[in-house]
C-alpha cells in the first residue's frame, strides 16, 4: 500500500491536505482545502489498490470512474455533495463536501457518559423517520449504501437532520475487480465484502450480495444500538441471533418493526424504506417521504360560519386564526409551529406534535402551543418559543404579513430556496456547475436577495430563452409556498 500523504501536500494542483481523518482497508480519508474555492474545506477519499500490476490498476481506475459517476448523480440535502473524482500518480481520489459535525457513534458515547442512558424511543423513531427518506431516495436510483452504521451517519453542527456518508459502492467495485483478477485468490469473497460485522446483513457478509433490504437491516442495527447503548456482539447470542429486547424499554409496535427489519432472510424483511416509513408512522399520512413537509395529519380546508366581518377576514389570513378553533384546522399554522419547534428540539418535533394532536384532536391553538412549550427542557428557550408563536399570530406582525414570494431577505438565509435554485439549474448547466455557480454568487455577494440571485444565475445560462425558462420555473415553484409564517421562521432561525 502506498504511503500516507503528508499535511501540506497539494493534490491535483488544487487540494491542500490538512490532516488525515481516518484509515481503513480500502484507503484513507483526508481533510483538505480547495485552493480554487477560497480554501473551502472538503474531504478527499483515497482508494489504494493493494497491487502494483498495471492491468489491475487500469481496470480499477475504469471501475472507479464508472462508479464515481453514479455517486455524482446523488443530489440530496442529507448526503454530502459529490464534487469530483481524480487520479494522481496511480492514486484514486474522490472529493466530497466536508460535514463539520459528529457521527452518531460519538454522539451516543457522549450521551452515555453525560446522561448515563441511551436514546429514547421517541428520539429513535424521529431518527428513523429522518433516515428512511434518504434510503428511499438512493434505492429509487438503484444505488445501495452497503455500509450503514452509526459511524457513517453524522449530525452537522447546528443542524437537526442526520447526514448519510461514506457510500460503499466504489469500495465494493474495487475489491470485486481485485478479487477477480488476483491469480493467487488472496482476495476471497469474504475479503471483497463491504460493510461492518454486526451491522451488515447476513447475505452481505456471507456471500457478498446486497439488496435494498440489506441497507434496511443495517439501519435497524443502528437504531437498536441507539436504543440500548450496546454494541452488536453484546446483543447477539452464540448462534448470532438477536437478543436485544431486554436491554430496551420500548413499545411493542416499534419492537415489531425493528424485528422485521432485522429478519435473517432478506425476503422476510421490509422490501423498501417506504414500507418501514409508513408502518413506523402508524399509517399516518402526516409525513411525506420525499422531503420536508408538515409533520402532522393533513386536514381539508373547512369553511366555518362567522358572525362578524372581522372574524371572516381573519379566517382568511394565512396564519391568524381564532384561538378557540381546533389547531388541526389550520395546516399552515401547524407547518409554522413544526419548523419553529424543530429549531429548538430537533427532529423529535414532528413526533411531539403528532402525539399532542393524537391525544387532543380538538386542542385549540393557544393550548397546543403551550403543550409544546412544556416539552422544551430549557425554560428560557421555552419562553422564546412561546414568543415566536405569539408574534406570528399578532395582527399586522412582520412575520405574518410582510413576506412576499421573493422578498428582500438575503437568499443565503433560505436553504430551501437555494435548493430549489440548484435543482432547477441542474437541467440547464449540469449538477456540478449548478453547485459552483450558486456558491460563487453567494461567496461574492452574501447579501443577494432571491430576486438578485435569480438574475445572477440567469446571466450564467448562455441561451436567453433557457435563462428565462429557469426564472419562470423558480417563480412558479416559489409561488406555491403558501405559508408565510414557515418562511419567516426559517429566516429568523438562520439569522
Amino acid at each position: 500500500m502506498t504511503a500516507q500523504i503528508n499535511p501540506g501536500t497539494l493534490i491535483n494542483n488544487r487540494y491542500l491536505i490538512k490532516k488525515i481523518l481516518g484509515q481503513g482497508g480500502f484507503g484513507r480519508t483526508y481533510l483538505a482545502f480547495d485552493t480554487q474555492r477560497f480554501d473551502e474545506a472538503c474531504v478527499l477519499k483515497e482508494f489504494v489498490p493493494t497491487t502494483t500490476k498495471p492491468k489491475i490498476i487500469r481496470k480499477s481506475r475504469e471501475l472507479f470512474e464508472r462508479e464515481a459517476k453514479v455517486l455524482y448523480q446523488i443530489q440530496h440535502p442529507q448526503i454530502p455533495t459529490f464534487m469530483a473524482w481524480l487520479t494522481e500518480n496511480e492514486r484514486l481520489f474522490i472529493v466530497l463536501e466536508y460535514i463539520d459535525g459528529k457521527n452518531y457513534s460519538e454522539i451516543l458515547s457522549e450521551r452515555l457518559s453525560n446522561k448515563g442512558r441511551p436514546f429514547s424511543e421517541t428520539e429513535v423513531r424521529a431518527w428513523l423517520l429522518d433516515m428512511l427518506p434518504v434510503l428511499e431516495y438512493i434505492h429509487d436510483r438503484k444505488i445501495l449504501h452497503r455500509d450503514i452504521s452509526l459511524e457513517n451517519v453524522m449530525l452537522r453542527h447546528n443542524e437537526s437532520k442526520p447526514m448519510l456518508i461514506d457510500f460503499g459502492a466504489v469500495k465494493e467495485k474495487l475489491t470485486q475487480i481485485l478479487s477477480a483478477q488476483s491469480p493467487n485468490h488472496q482476495y476471497s469473497a469474504q475479503n471483497s465484502v463491504v460493510g461492518k460485522i454486526g451491522y451488515s446483513a447476513p447475505e452481505q457478509l456471507r456471500i457478498g450480495c446486497s439488496y435494498p433490504s440489506s441497507d434496511i437491516y443495517s439501519l435497524a442495527v443502528s437504531a437498536v444500538i441507539l436504543l440500548t447503548g450496546r454494541m452488536p456482539h453484546v446483543l447477539m447470542d452464540g448462534s448470532l441471533n438477536w437478543q436485544w429486547r431486554s436491554y430496551a424499554n420500548i413499545s411493542d409496535s416499534l419492537a415489531r418493526i425493528l424485528e422485521k427489519m432485522l429478519a435473517e432472510v432478506p425476503i422476510e424483511r421490509y422490501q423498501s424504506a417506504k414500507e418501514v416509513f409508513i408502518e413506523l408512522n402508524d399509517n399516518n399520512s402526516s409525513l411525506s417521504l420525499g422531503g420536508v413537509s408538515s409533520p402532522l395529519p393533513k386536514t381539508p380546508q373547512i369553511q366555518t360560519n362567522t358572525t362578524h366581518g372581522q372574524e371572516k377576514q381573519n379566517s382568511q389570513t394565512n396564519i391568524q386564526s381564532h384561538t378557540q378553533t381546533p389547531v388541526s384546522l389550520n395546516p399552515e399554522f401547524l407547518e409554522f409551529v413544526g419548523r419553529e419547534l424543530t429549531s429548538f428540539v430537533g427532529p423529535i418535533a414532528s413526533v411531539l406534535m403528532t402525539n399532542t394532536l393524537n391525544q387532543s384532536p380538538q386542542i385549540a391553538q393557544k393550548e397546543f402551543s403551550e403543550a409544546l412549550a412544556r416539552e422544551i427542557f430549557d425554560p428560557q428557550k421555552a419562553q422564546e418559543f412561546r414568543n415566536r408563536l405569539q408574534l406570528a399570530v399578532e395582527p399586522n406582525s412582520a412575520s405574518s404579513s410582510s413576506y412576499q414570494a421573493l422578498g428582500n431577505y438575503p437568499a443565503i438565509s433560505d436553504p430551501e430556496f437555494l435548493d430549489r435554485c440548484r435543482r432547477e439549474l441542474i437541467s440547464f448547466v449540469g449538477p456540478f456547475a449548478s453547485v459552483i455557480l450558486i456558491k460563487d454568487a453567494l461567496n461574492e455577494h452574501p447579501r443577494l436577495t432571491p430576486t438578485q440571485l435569480i438574475e445572477t444565475l440567469m446571466a450564467e445560462i448562455p441561451d436567453e430563452q433557457k435563462a428565462q425558462k429557469f426564472k419562470e420555473r423558480i417563480h412558479k415553484i416559489t409561488s406555491q409556498i403558501k405559508s408565510p409564517g414557515a418562511i419567516a421562521s426559517r429566516i429568523n432561525h438562520l439569522r
